[in-house]
């Protein structure tokens, strides 16, 4: 039998689905499937998102220098592997030992490629992640804009498997169908909305969101869309300028933030998402919900932005207030634009899945363990 050690700095509750599906699908292959997980910074364990996997195995980890390093003792794991897959973080400093060693194992990443919200992507720490790039044997992008950076970066294309990352959504869509116009439309009488239309901003309220440019579009097209509301979902360290803002502006309302299935039922009040800021997995939730995120091209996403195809499940404007204002209140006017959008969020909610990002994971384990 094949063995994998797959090897996490910390592991999340949004990726025990990911590694439950793909730990079964590898031993359908036959391989065997070690999952190492150390623990995350004592800002990050304040997070409280720490997933649970009983047959994980638990691996000590210290970090030095304000958490700019990390040591994770994995080396005891790692006798028999077939190939061993970590994250390219430069912090890690096991990875640059598993680079420069002799070893008889594969080596490959798993990630977005770049730090795609670097303020200085010509600097020193990006310049020294684009050489590690080329220090594996294989490369597990997160998207298809991870895979171009890996290639720009000088690495073979016919050596990095695209998994398309994403979370698990299937309860997710459950909740959404189990949502009633009447629940619908007594969430739309609790946060005192007309008739008009709605749009909803999902999403950590911190300063990369660009909540001024939303504040700015949602007051531009409420002039223009008479009875427009907004709704706004979300905590973090701005909830006080949006608590403010939305006193000063009484057809907006923030209510916190929602989980489950209470955040597909205030969804359902929405007919499109606003997100004029940095876009990542969040995405997910516009394609389950069939509420078609409008962004822009600010230059400060992740990787997933390449899932919204414009004009098919989603828009991307320029990055500029009256492109996203207009293109905004078109979508509000024309139902049959919207309808279109809303399909295509239907087809890309069933495109990725976390069936499917095991799916391709699993594929490219095999074809790299059987070079």
């Amino acid at each position: 039998m094949k063995r994998i050690v797959i090897v996490q700095r910390r592991l999340t509750h949004y990726r025990v689905p990911l590694f439950t599906a793909l730990k079964e699908a590898l031993a359908a292959r036959d391989i065997q499937l070690e999952l190492l997980v150390g623990h995350g910074t004592s800002t990050e364990e304040k997070k409280h998102d720490a997933g649970i996997l009983p047959w994980a195995r638990s691996i000590p980890t210290h970090y030095w220098l304000a958490d700019r390093l990390c040591w994770q003792s994995i080396g005891k794991h790692l006798h028999g592997a077939d190939l061993v897959i970590t994250t390219q973080e430069n912090k890690l400093l096991q990875n640059h030992l598993l680079m420069f060693m002799p070893r008889r194992f594969k080596l490959a990443f798993w990630g977005h490629g770049a730090n795609l919200q670097s303020g200085n992507p010509n600097g020193f720490k990006e310049r020294f992640k684009r050489w590690t790039t080329n220090q594996v044997d294989w490369w597990f992008a997160y998207t298809e804009l991870s895979a171009s950076l890996v290639k720009a970066a000088g690495f073979p294309g016919d050596r990095i498997t695209v998994v398309n990352n994403a979370v698990d959504t299937s309860e997710l869509q459950r909740q959404r169908q189990s949502v009633t116009p009447e629940e619908t439309q007594a969430l739309r009488a609790s946060l005192g909305f007309s008739t008009g239309p709605v749009g909803v901003y999902l999403g950590s309220l911190y300063a990369d969101k660009r909540l001024d440019f939303l504040f700015a579009a949602a007051e531009a097209i409420r002039h223009q869309v008479h009875d427009f509301h907004l709704l706004i979902l979300g905590e973090g360290p701005e909830r006080h300028r949006v608590q403010a803002w939305c006193g000063a502006h009484p057809w907006a309302r923030w209510v916190g933030a929602r989980f489950d299935r209470e955040k597909v039922a205030y969804m359902s009040v929405a007919k499109i998402m606003l997100n004029p800021g940095a876009v990542g997995l969040g995405v997910m939730d516009a394609f389950v919900c069939m509420t078609p995120m409008i962004t822009t091209e600010c230059g400060s996403h992740g990787p997933e932005i390449t899932y919204i195809k414009s004009g098919i499940n989603g828009m991307v404007t320029a990055n500029e207030l009256s492109a996203y204002v207009d293109t905004s209140v078109r979508l509000l006017r024309d139902a049959r634009l919207l309808g279109a959008l809303r399909t295509g969020c239907a087809t890309s909610a069933q495109e990725y899945t976390v069936e499917n990002m095991a799916r391709r994971f699993t594929n490219g384990i095999e074809y790299v363990i059987g070079r």
